[in-house]
């Protein structure tokens, strides 16, 4: 059988139909978006015209996105933008223990800047409780960033009684959606928020491409200076190629999003049902339902990770050991850890996410060839214990 790619999460290929929305852009449509003669307003009009496609995917005004260079760049310009905008109003953020490094990383430096920072915990699906948002947030409370749903184990959070919460207390409301957008439903609205990250390369789409919605009257300090570009909230000239095959990508999977929901819900069960069936020792991590369709984590008991993923990168099978944007970290997953697992356990998680590639034939393949990985490597360890 050829290669399998199971690492959806980590970033997707490009889909034919982007890539031939974009090739006019990379040719004879090259001008600068800003130029006021025919070259610029060709390029004009491709931007406008996926500025309308995102919009509509998020059920927003198009003037409400801003095109950033990635879903990392917009996840800073939405909780810097929003910490230097409202110092004056207050110094304090609540966010969760499991969100992506993008925003923790960038929640410490804002700690190190003098704001301070809640880390809500979360519970052993990787949940977090909508009370204990409510009860952090104090007078000088000016955000509120939780992920629509996790990248590592997939767990759906419950941004709507957040965004609840957040409007009662008049303070604004981020979610990082990067792996949610495409795959659920992201209407702003309907979940509540001020503030939604969202990036190309997860929908099919190109890399260094994404998109920041910000509620009309969100006060942001841009993150770069320079030209007018974005409407005054991201200098740079912009990358139009690129995010028309953002547009692109996020119309294709507005259409599709049910029907591929279904499909990848019911292969991420035949895989899971398959494992437990002919690997022993096996546990599932997030929540079974609550979950995004493609997301499968597992753990072997204290068998660790990267040699399983090794193993199956030898057969020609390509997962991770969790998110993409910590491979080769030797420390267990910050989010398993958050719910509750012995880091000797969380060491050995793996992470199947699955896409358009992927088939019913394929899960079994994989399945047969994880189970000649584990069992000798359960040998092993049954080994080195009886000594």
């Amino acid at each position: 059988m050829e290669a399998i790619y199971m690492d959806y999460n980590a970033t997707t290929p490009l889909r034919a139909e982007v890539r031939e929305a974009m090739s006019p852009y990379l040719d004879e449509a090259f001008g600068n978006a800003s130029s006021i003669h025919t070259f610029g307003r060709w390029a004009a009009k491709g931007l406008n015209r996926a500025r309308e496609q995102v919009s509509e995917a998020l059920g927003c005004r198009p003037e409400e996105v801003v095109f950033t260079g990635g879903g990392t760049e917009a996840d800073n310009q939405a909780i810097k933008g929003v910490a230097y905008a409202y110092r004056g109003k207050g110094d304090h953020i609540i966010t969760t223990q499991i969100e992506h490094h993008a925003v923790l990383h960038t929640c410490q430096y804002l700690e190190a800047q003098g704001f301070r920072v809640t880390y809500l915990p979360v519970d052993g699906y990787g949940i977090v409780d909508p009370d204990d948002v409510k009860e952090a947030i104090t007078g000088r409370t000016i955000l509120i960033s939780v992920m629509h749903a996790n990248n590592e184990v997939g767990t759906i959070q419950p941004l709507a009684e957040i965004g609840h919460i957040a409007r009662e207390n008049r303070v604004l409301f981020h979610t990082d959606a990067i792996q949610a957008f495409g795959k659920l439903p992201t209407r702003v609205d309907e979940l509540g928020v001020d503030l939604l990250s969202l990036s190309a390369h997860k929908i099919y789409g190109p890399k260094g491409v994404g998109a920041l919605y910000v509620r009309q009257g969100t006060r942001l300090d841009p993150l770069l200076h320079g030209g007018h570009h974005e409407h005054n909230r991201r200098a740079g000239t912009e990358n139009v190629a690129g995010i028309v095959g953002l547009g692109q990508a996020a119309e294709l999977a507005l259409a599709e999003i049910e029907e591929e929901a279904g499909r990848l819900a019911s292969l991420r069960e035949r895989l899971w049902h398959r494992i437990v069936a002919n690997v022993e020792g096996v546990r599932r991590n997030g929540h079974p339902t609550q979950a995004l369709p493609n997301t499968l984590n597992v753990c072997f008991g204290y068998i660790e990770g990267e040699s399983i993923v090794l193993g199956l990168d030898m057969k020609g099978i390509a997962l991770s050991s969790g998110s993409a944007c910590t491979a080769g970290a030797l420390d267990p997953s910050h989010v398993l850890l958050a719910m509750g697992l012995e880091p000797g356990i969380a060491q050995g998680a793996i992470r199947f996410s699955l896409g358009r590639g992927n088939t019913a034939e394929q899960v079994d393949h994989v399945v047969a060839a994880l189970q000649g990985i584990i069992e000798p490597l359960q040998a092993t360890l049954a080994f080195q214990e009886s000594r």
